[in-house]
């Protein structure tokens, strides 16, 4: 008894002397594109919308989630995918990704985002994705700006980060904006490297509008 009672002093004694640093909670979610962390300063935001604009059809929001979920695997982590017209193709990304993966199935806008504000109160994803790439613009539309505006009081206490993927700007609370420049051809996407050949640019951070080009 003694000796136990001598034991626990001196773990008391060293835990008083040399506390043990927590790691500070990050802020960023690492998307694992090196040159697109660095222009955003670590990764998309958490507790905060990131709107992805792609004015092209083959800009590569795909490859942008199947890297996120790539991630995702990587972290043994989950990623919720909320597929606003239905269009995501699970054969693309193999057994693994999919263990990792929430897969949300809409066909209109509206209930996308009806969907994206039941998962954000959830709060247990380190990231939501909502595809609103292949919907019509006359629905997007649609969708007051008010809503968003929820949205983003919703996820701001969360470690979550809240990517949009749209086909022209839609988010004026978005924290940050960026655009996707690439043009894909079909022999461009069968190359095993062709998510590092992503080319990004940087419209907005924190409400402030920039020129920053990158590729990532």
């Amino acid at each position: 008894m003694a000796a136990r009672s001598q034991l626990l002093d001196l773990r008391n004694l060293l835990a008083e002397r040399f506390p043990q640093a927590r790691p500070a909670p990050t802020t960023r979610l690492a998307t694992g594109l090196a040159t697109l962390d660095a222009m955003c300063g670590g990764g998309l935001p958490k507790g905060a919308i990131s709107e992805l604009t792609s004015p092209q059809l083959s800009a590569g929001t795909a490859l942008m989630i199947h890297q996120l979920l790539g991630v995702a695997e990587r972290e043994r982590s989950f990623l919720a995918l909320i597929d606003g017209r239905d269009s995501f193709d699970p054969a693309t990304a193999g057994a693994d990704c999919l263990r990792h993966l929430l897969w949300v199935r809409c066909t209109k806008s509206l209930e996308a985002v009806k969907a994206a504000d039941l998962l954000l109160r959830d709060g247990n994803f380190p990231i939501v994705i909502l595809d609103l790439v292949l919907n019509p613009a006359d629905e997007l539309r649609k969708i007051p700006q008010t809503s968003w505006y929820r949205l983003q009081r919703l996820v701001e206490p969360l470690p979550t980060a809240f990517l949009v993927l749209t086909r022209r700007s839609l988010i004026s609370s978005a924290q940050l904006k960026l655009e996707l420049e690439n043009h894909w051809t079909l022999r461009d996407l069968q190359r095993k490297d062709c998510r590092e050949g992503l080319q990004f640019q940087l419209q907005r951070v924190h409400g402030e509008r920039l020129e920053t080009t990158g590729a990532a």
